[in-house]
């Protein structure tokens, strides 16, 4: 005769497989003790850690406390005050609302929870023993709640011997604690370890908390981000790229006040540091993303670390282009020095500062006035339709992307002092007034700025002109080409074959046309306008070697390893000579994109000298 198999486990066993998702470590009861203690309106938290919390976890709140009644139900199962029925869970306001993490924490542990509102003359005492029996005593106390929680995991041995040692586990609980005082500077918190006071953050603004968690010079090193619509907001702070850290554990991200993880905005604000970032680079950050409740679900995960939004898509594109706008108020161009070191020998050194929106007071000081007269007559590397070709289509893309409002050009009188130059200069036409703006070595284009001098590298400058109107290519997917007179053939490896019907799509958004035939032969019957007459084959074959390489070793992804492979091959190159008015327009439309400090490989685009820096060289300080 078959004996029935299945049974029903008896509660206190149920309970103690149920606290393996919630309790894993002494960090987690602290992480759901602090939120309960928000959640009940606390103006002051206390906790309170012995031996790295195994022996005990203490918090302390000035909440609303509770009646005997709900202490008493507050450490059963599926118990709480959060949410009454399933809508409840389309619109989650407060950080619990499973019933789950008292009853969980009090099935591990010897528990004891004292609590009394305020219109209360006594309070409530609950408390368990080693055979979990629950007992209930009436008692003068405070008015808020306070949870001694002992001898965690004291009867699931195999729990306690799966913890680390104390000094890891204290790591777990201090960044549990800052992690949950950070969106909370209304609310004054302090941690005592071993009876000795290690955190004391009073209540003040959140510049007030920033500076109390990580450093009273944090807002050195960070950019603010703010953005604010009817639908979504993003506040806080971002590391300024001098700042980036080979740490992955320095990010913080709240949703409506909720630390949670999450790999698509992590890669939102990772991307919109574009090239600044090198390999095994990681922002620091600290960010506040609200949104309606509704449209985000925070009920994925027992600890509740992860979520899922309801259209990931918008808002990865906002994130994304929030930090990018933040990011371009902060000037990148590295300003050169020379310290003395320790055996008197100059030393390189750069920084980096914060502009204001629209103040360009650091950047080259054209003037709107006619071109200067023209010199004797050389074959230009653009001509007058490339020229136009090359820019034209940038104005309608920058005003596209350009914010709401007036903008001031860099380059117009109103906004420039004017620079007078001797009429013998170099590239000034020989004329008064014009910029100081000469080309050296056909490399760098020199010009004066307000501070000092910059110097700007006219190849990686045009690839970074030419990368972003290649990703505005590609993402309208309105091709132009130049139609070839004569048709180029070429017959490829087949892997360069295979690879350009691959990427054939993307080829043909930025204006490549072409048509494939057998024993890997390719014809081109057009091309980008900035691809150069006759270059036509080993620009495309460069690309190809380009976007390789770039696979190979950066991984990008295919649109915009193809527009960076696309922008450095078909950039002018180091050594081909610009006239005044090309080194003009390119200086022009280079402060016209949304980042002119770095090119697509990451590489400087300009670089500043400071007067100070002369003044010292020549000895006048």
């Amino acid at each position: 005769m078959n004996k029935n198999k299945i049974k029903i486990l008896p509660s206190n066993l149920a309970n103690k497989i149920a606290a393996g998702e919630v309790v894993q470590r002494p960090a987690s009861v602290v992480k759901e003790l602090i939120e309960n203690s928000i959640d009940a309106g606390a103006k002051n938290i206390e906790v309170f850690i012995k031996r790295a919390g195994k022996s005990l976890i203490q918090v302390v709140d000035d909440g609303v406390g509770m009646s005997e009644e709900d202490a008493v139900l507050c450490i059963q199962r599926h118990a709480t005050s959060k949410i009454s029925d399933y809508k409840d869970l389309e619109a989650i306001n407060t950080f619990g609302f499973r019933g789950e993490a008292l009853s969980s924490i009090a099935a591990v542990s010897l528990f004891e929870l004292k609590t009394r509102r305020e219109d209360d003359e006594l309070g409530t005492l609950i408390k368990n023993d080693e055979a979990s029996e629950i007992f209930k005593e009436k008692g003068s106390f405070p008015q808020g709640t306070s949870i001694s929680v002992k001898n965690l995991f004291h009867n699931t041995p195999a729990r306690r011997n799966f913890m680390k040692s104390n000094a890891t586990e204290l790591k777990h609980i201090i960044e549990t604690f800052k992690k949950s005082a950070i969106p909370h500077p209304g609310i004054s918190f302090k941690l005592f370890i071993e009876d000795d006071i290690e955190f004391d953050f009073p209540a003040g603004t959140i510049e007030d908390r920033m500076m109390q968690v990580f450093a009273d010079n944090i807002f050195d090193a960070v950019v603010e981000v703010k953005e604010i619509t009817d639908f979504l907001g993003l506040t806080g702070y971002i590391a300024k790229p001098t700042y980036l850290k080979k740490s992955k554990g320095e990010q913080y991200l709240y949703i409506n006040k909720r630390f949670v993880v999450n790999k698509s905005v992590n890669h939102a604000v990772f991307s919109a540091y574009e090239h600044l970032l090198e390999k095994g680079d990681y922002p620091f950050f600290v960010l506040f993303l609200s949104l309606d409740p509704s449209r985000v679900d925070v009920n994925i995960h027992p600890s509740k670390l992860e979520v899922k939004f309801e259209d990931e898509k918008d808002i990865y594109v906002f994130v994304n282009s929030v930090i990018k706008k933040s990011i371009g108020l902060f000037d990148l161009t590295p300003a050169m020095s020379f310290d003395k070191d320790r055996n008197d020998r100059d030393k390189l050194k750069f920084e980096n500062r914060k502009t204001e929106r629209n103040d360009f007071d650091d950047r080259p000081g054209f003037l709107s006035r006619p071109s200067p007269p023209k010199r004797e007559k050389r074959e230009s590397i653009f001509s007058e339709d490339e020229i136009d070709m090359l820019f034209g289509s940038m104005d309608k893309e920058i005003k596209a992307a350009a914010p709401a409002g007036e903008v001031t050009h860099p380059f117009e009188e109103k906004n420039k002092e004017v620079y007078h130059t001797p009429s013998d200069e170099p590239g000034t036409g020989g004329k008064p007034d014009s910029p100081f703006l000469v080309s050296l070595h056909n490399k760098y284009i020199l010009t004066q700025i307000k501070s000092g001098l910059m110097i700007i590298d006219q190849h990686v400058a045009h690839e970074r002109i030419l990368y972003e109107k290649a990703l505005k290519s590609l993402e309208t997917n309105l091709p132009f080409a130049q139609q070839l007179l004569f048709s180029q053939t070429i017959r490829l490896d087949p892997a360069d074959f295979e690879l350009v019907k691959e990427i054939e799509p993307y080829l043909t958004r930025l204006g490549f046309e072409l048509k494939f035939f057998s024993k890997n032969t390719l014809v081109i019957d057009g091309v980008p306008p900035d691809v150069k007459v006759g270059t036509e084959v080993d620009t495309l074959l460069d690309i190809l070697d380009e976007y390789r390489k770039n696979q190979r070793e950066k991984k990008l992804e295919t649109r915009d390893n193809l527009a960076a492979s696309f922008a450095c091959k078909a950039a002018i190159k180091a050594g081909d000579r610009l006239s005044h008015d090309e080194m003009r327009l390119l200086v022009d439309q280079l402060f016209a994109t949304s980042m002119p400090y770095v090119c697509p490989h990451g590489r400087p685009i300009v670089i500043k000298i400071p007067l100070e820096e002369f003044d010292k060289r020549f000895g006048r300080t």
